[in-house]
């Protein structure tokens, strides 16, 4: 039987459900998934293999205007989604009518590459809705093939995997068949403990923080990390680390309860406040944390 595999890639607008649908196709926990907008910042790699298929995913940032140099770097993820992909995944949701950017949405309707659009979040609609949003999207987007989906509720997930399988080019698998993602170890510590302060603080402070995690040790029972959080501003130190320590306590006690279950054993989780001033808009920092600091 003939071998297939491929990039696919899943791109949209902020917070319609792309990492929720990736996650829910790899059956792991490798993308952030909150309620806030604008979680994913890097392109993530999740692979599924079968016996004869290797299904390369990548979820990318939700589509954006930049506002600053962090976000530009985002951008040029999703810029980079359309250049290695053999099949393009365009998700949106109930009730969306377009996207946030305006040359990315000609991109997707010239594609040369196969398209399937997912109109996501189908639980939170009706029948007659669901009808007239499929109309629209077969309108606006004439070479997609258009799928309901809820990847939250799982509902059509096996039938568009299925489809994406059929729709892979025959080639030997790119990675080993029993690798997972292609980001390492400390990129995983750093996103958990990102989506604990995205859950726990409001207003711009999410946004303003990078983690670093500095040491990694595994040892035969136990896995020993020290993580630092960076922010911008003293003030949004202060914020982090809450009264007598008990905001920064509860994102480590949460980060490490997850981290365990990731891993599969014990973890010892150290977790430090510093600030680095203006980090989002610095070229050099921006490269340190794997993000393209160089500007257009």
């Amino acid at each position: 039987m003939a071998h297939k595999a491929g990039f696919v890639n899943i791109i949209g607008n902020p917070n319609v459900g792309k990492s929720t649908l990736m996650n829910a196709f790899i059956g792991e926990k490798l993308s952030i998934i909150t309620s806030k907008a604008q979680t994913t910042r890097h392109r993530i790699l999740g692979i599924v293999n079968g016996e004869d298929f290797q299904v390369i995913l990548s979820d990318t940032p939700g589509i954006i205007k930049p506002a600053y140099q962090l976000q530009e770097s985002m951008m040029d993820f999703v810029k980079s989604a359309f250049e290695d992909a053999d099949i393009l995944v365009y998700m949106v949701e109930i009730g969306e009518q377009e996207l946030k950017d305006e040359s990315f949405f000609n991109k997707i309707i010239h594609s040369e590459i196969p398209v399937l659009l997912l109109l996501n979040k189908i639980d939170k609609s009706n029948q007659e809705q669901l009808e007239d949003q499929v109309q629209l999207w077969k309108e606006k987007v004439p070479n997609a093939e258009i799928f309901p989906v809820s990847a939250l509720e799982g509902f059509n997930v096996p039938q568009i995997f299925n489809r994406i399988v059929e729709l892979l080019p025959e080639s030997p698998a790119f990675y080993p068949k029993d690798t997972l993602t292609d980001k390492p170890e400390r990129f995983f510590v750093n996103e958990i403990i990102r989506e604990k302060i995205l859950m726990h603080y409001k207003k711009e402070i999410p946004y303003s923080v990078e983690i670093d995690t500095e040491e990694f040790f595994e040892e035969e029972d136990i896995i020993r990390m020290r993580s630092v959080i960076m922010v911008e501003r003293e003030t949004q130190k202060g914020i982090i680390i809450g009264h007598k320590g008990a905001a920064l306590k509860r994102v480590g006690v949460e980060a490490r309860k997850d981290l365990e279950k990731f891993f599969g054993k014990q973890v010892h989780l150290e977790l430090y406040v510093k600030v680095n001033k203006n980090w989002r808009s610095d070229a050099r920092q921006l490269r340190r944390f794997g993000y393209s600091g160089d500007k257009k």
